[in-house]
């Protein structure tokens, strides 16, 4: 491989993983920019390969400022906000990882559901602060609950297993109907909502879903049900989300990916029926691995002029 070459990350990692990557026999120096970069940097003219997600992206913009650009891998299973068609349109190959994260995603999607219905986030300060037998009502449990999931890939059919252990009724929406799909398919996501307790978002982002839960979808939801998303902040009106909380026309919600991240509505601070996460579902050390894996293979390829394996769909 060139010495001239690059490989610019754009988003941060933790320093283990930095290591990993510069101890990598083959691949070129890193320029670690997760800050920011200044894309009129002439410098950059010697990137080859980037490392983005999908919250991230990479722009038309952004790609005229990187002429020798060959690769760009987003690390995890999403690329909505990557230029796929322009990439395509330089010669620019598109990567990402999908299933690396699956099963963690899933896990953290049954954690927010236990968490967010059994209240969690406020029985630990409770008795942390003494008030152990003013904190012990009642809350509602997943046991036999009606379960909806919004999209019905791989993470959503692993929620859906999981789901299937706490006796779970499981509805889903996609687009179409699937054929191998033990589930009920509902062809609207106002009529899943109203025939969920817990409403699950597992979809892509991307203007195809953006705001797809709007205030009509929450009030078929209704004030014993819980929202869960995991999937991107987009597919949520946040404004439409505050009020249905506030005015306790939901049960409560549980989110571990918010619009505009990491920055967080002031109202947030005043839900005492909102549960937060920072957009960590799909981290954990063995899903980090095999992401990394899967990243280096592809520069890897890239580098010696073959294919690079788990492209993004045509």
């Amino acid at each position: 491989m060139s010495t001239a070459a690059e490989l610019l990350i754009l988003i941060p990692l933790a320093d283990a993983l930095l290591a990993q990557l510069r101890a990598a026999p083959g691949l070129p120096p890193l320029r670690y920019a997760p800050n920011g970069v200044d894309w009129d940097d002439p410098q950059l003219g010697r990137v080859r390969y980037l490392l983005t997600n999908g919250s991230t992206g990479l722009c038309v913009a952004q790609m005229n400022a990187l002429p020798q650009l060959r690769l760009v891998a987003a690390f995890g299973a999403g690329y909505e906000n990557i230029d796929v068609q322009a990439a395509r349109g330089r010669g620019i190959a598109v990567t990402h990882a999908p299933g690396a994260n699956d099963a963690t995603v899933a896990d953290h999607a049954m954690a927010l559901m236990l968490g967010i219905s059994r209240g969690l986030h406020l029985l630990d300060g409770a008795v942390k602060a003494g008030r152990w037998d003013g904190s012990r009502a009642a809350r509602p449990t997943v046991n036999g609950k009606r379960l909806g999931i919004v999209g019905l890939g791989n993470i959503g059919e692993k929620i859906a297993r999981r789901a299937a252990a706490f006796d779970m009724e499981i509805g889903y929406h996609t687009r179409r109907a699937r054929a191998d799909s033990p589930y009920r398919h509902y062809p609207g996501v106002p009529a899943l909502a109203a025939a969920s307790d817990y409403l699950v978002l597992a979809c892509p982002g991307g203007p195809a879903t953006r705001h797809l839960i709007d205030a009509a979808a929450l009030d078929a939801l209704g004030p014993q049900g819980f929202l869960i998303n995991i999937a991107r902040g987009s597919v949520v009106d946040t404004a439409a989300l505050v009020a249905a909380l506030r005015q306790r026309r939901i049960a409560g919600a549980a989110l571990d990916v918010v619009d505009g991240e990491p920055a967080l509505p002031p109202e947030f601070s005043t839900l005492d029926n909102l549960l937060l996460t920072p957009h960590i579902s799909g981290r954990s050390p063995e899903a980090l691995q095999t992401q990394l894996r899967m990243f280096i293979a592809a520069v890897t390829a890239s580098a010696n002029g073959e294919t690079p394996p788990h492209q993004v769909a045509q």
